[in-house]
């Protein structure tokens, strides 16, 4: 209760309702996998991974080919001989998002080279030295491991306009910069020699950096300005000609995608200094492919530190056709260990959680799925793979995980497959899906080229479609499979007759119908949690009222906070009963909420206990719609 200590009047806010619940989202989804570029955790030598490796939030496919690479082969040793391998999760995110996704987590899972065998291991990290100065050296880093960052690099000087004036006292000044800028000095030329074009190349001996004498100031206060070249300070006339000259980097990793970085400096003093643009850990543009990876001292009482900017301008000009990196490389195979990936370092903050481990430290995630946990060569991998998702999901409790049976699985493989699990959290969908190949032009007379991919990209799309369009409690099945060309094998009513009843849930197709999800079952020997809508709305019910119902925690155990916690549930239910989520037709058939002394007793009150029962009625599917006809007289009575 509030003081009043003194006389007056005392106005207070309070409020006379319950408190509501928002409904959590149950759409996002969490990918972990391989990619072909993108944020991982890695440490290279002594150097620590940039700090943001955690999973990145996508929201369209173009935005994922920016952060994490196209859907081109990954050159990924998968140990088989085989030059490169698709890139599943890529392709699972375009099918994610063609069948109605909206939000994706990825996680990407990279396993470097140990080549000797002995640990010393190779991260893939392309690279680009560049020697100036007296032994000095800057390098053009890729920012991720990947064959992704051998990217095309393309620097080129750009001249600035004129920026020479007559100051009264000072002679030639460039007026507009400051410390650390790197200016072309050159004299007018006598024709017909002409000045140097916008990007022809330096010339070392015409270039300066802007310094300034702080003892020398005019009436205003500024100090004159002083241009440093290598060989000490450069002379200037009235007729000199100053250009600023900052750099144009141009960074091509694969034909699609060109990344244009203007106005570079190569001075910490200035406001564009590539070292800041161009970052490891955060740079402008967070999605950039390369980093500058060099010292830039900036000591005012030392001229080499200014006269250091000229040389890193000439030095990391390019030629006009530009220079590769090399180095990058795509690693290994992930194995099931890696994808499940590990915790972070509670005691180094650099140390971040990596593959499904990291999707289990962002909340707003409610499916999960590996998509490449079903390709791998044996059947024992994909099995351990398939179990660390469902743990996972088991683990995390809101979310469920959507398995893929691995790659050509007969119905006796799939069903075996089937077996080694039970889980009310997982579902399974059987079998893969053929599409034609999105990087591939049709060409006449020659047949596309098709790909097969696991369905969970395909499958988890239409979770978060049905979710938008009608509500977690429509089961994700009877829906449409977008972007496909053909199941892998055929499913007829016979074969679905034998899988359903042990939770294998059927991609068909169907004559006028098109290619759907035939199948809403999970992986379980549970009858109570046998159809995927009524675990998931659950996991909406319980994730709501759990995030909502955190102001209880400490309050005073009183009647008063039991039926303000009743009257909130209530509403809460109430408006899902509404919606269709829940069976009966009043609200007392469709659910109840309890929370009083009679689910109390004084041991749990001593305890700090307070316990609400709350019981719904789940709407369940009609997985078998049934209509009985029998012959009718016209003198018979119904």
């Amino acid at each position: 209760m509030p003081e009043y200590l003194a006389p007056g009047v005392y106005v207070e806010e309070t409020t006379f309702r319950s408190k509501s619940i928002e409904g959590v989202p149950t759409s996002t989804t969490g990918f972990a996998g391989v990619t072909r570029y993108g944020p991982v955790q890695y440490v290279a030598g002594a150097r620590p991974g940039p700090r943001s490796t955690e999973p990145r939030l996508i929201t369209s496919f173009t935005e994922f080919e920016r952060v994490y690479g196209s859907l081109e082969a990954i050159a990924v040793d998968r140990g088989d001989g085989q030059p490169a391998s698709e890139s599943y999760l890529a392709h699972a995110a375009r099918a994610f998002f063609l069948n109605g996704g909206r939000r994706l987590y990825v996680s990407r899972v990279f396993a470097p080279r140990d080549p000797g065998g002995g640990g010393a291991l190779d991260f893939g990290l392309a690279s680009l030295p560049v020697a100036f100065g007296s032994g000095d050296s800057a390098t053009w880093r890729a920012r991720w491991p990947g064959a992704y960052g051998n990217a095309l690099l393309t620097v080129r000087p750009v001249r600035k306009r004129n920026c020479a004036v007559q100051h009264p006292d000072f002679g030639t000044q460039a007026t507009g910069l400051t410390r650390g800028a790197v200016v072309e000095i050159v004299e007018p030329p006598v024709p017909p020699a002409t000045l140097p074009r916008d990007q022809d190349d330096l010339v070392p001996a015409t270039l300066a950096v802007v310094g300034l004498d702080e003892t020398t100031v005019d009436a205003a206060g500024r100090p004159r300005q002083v241009f440093l070249g290598t060989g000490g300070p450069v002379p200037t006339t009235p007729t000199s000609i100053v250009k600023e000259v900052v750099l144009r980097a141009t960074v091509q990793p694969s034909p699609e995608r060109v990344d244009v970085y203007d106005d570079l400096a190569t001075h910490p003093a200035q406001r564009r200094w590539i070292g800041r643009i161009l970052q490891a850990d955060d740079p402008e543009d967070e999605n950039a492919v390369l980093f500058a990876d060099t010292e830039a001292p900036d000591d005012p009482d030392d001229d080499a530190t200014l006269t250091r900017a000229a040389e890193l301008v000439a030095a990391l000009v390019t030629p006009i056709t530009g220079v590769r990196l090399t180095g990058g490389h795509d690693g290994v195979m992930p194995t099931p260990g890696d994808l499940l990936g590990d915790a972070a370092d509670p005691d180094v903050a650099t140390v971040k959680a990596t593959g499904l481990t990291a999707l289990g430290e962002v909340d707003d995630i409610a499916i999960v799925a590996l998509p490449d946990a079903g390709t791998y060569a044996d059947l024992t991998s994909c099995e351990v793979a398939a179990g660390f998702l469902i743990a996972h999901a088991e683990e995390l409790r809101y979310r469920i995980a959507v398995v893929d049976a691995p790659r050509a699985s007969s119905m006796t493989e799939v069903r075996d497959f089937r077996g080694k699990f039970d889980s009310t959290r997982a579902a399974l969908y059987h079998p893969w899906i053929e599409v034609l190949d999105p990087l591939q032009r049709p060409a006449q007379g020659a047949p596309q080229r098709r790909v097969l991919l696991p369905p969970s990209g395909f499958v988890t799309g239409i979770y978060a479609r049905t979710d938008v369009s009608r509500g977690v409690f429509k089961a994700p099945a009877n829906e449409v499979v977008q972007g496909l060309t053909r199941f892998e094998a055929n499913i007829n009513k016979a074969r679905n007759d034998v899988l359903n009843p042990e939770g294998i849930n059927a991609l068909r197709f169907f004559e006028g119908r098109g290619n759907r999800v035939w199948g809403a079952r999970t992986m379980t020997s549970d009858p109570e949690w046998v159809y995927v809508n009524v675990r998931r709305l659950f996991i909406y019910l319980e994730h709501s009222i759990d995030i909502a119902m955190q102001y209880a925690v400490f309050e005073p155990n009183n009647p008063q906070l039991w039926d303000s916690i009743r009257r909130t549930v209530e509403d809460f239910l109430y408006v899902q009963w509404l919606s269709g989520a829940l069976l009966g037709t009043t609200p007392d058939e469709a659910f109840f909420v309890r929370c009083d002394r009679t689910t109390m007793t004084q041991n749990d009150l001593d305890s700090g206990r307070l316990i609400c029962l709350v019981g719904v009625a789940p709407t369940k599917p009609a997985e078998f719609v049934i209509f009985r006809i029998g012959q009718f007289t016209a003198d018979a009575r119904a």
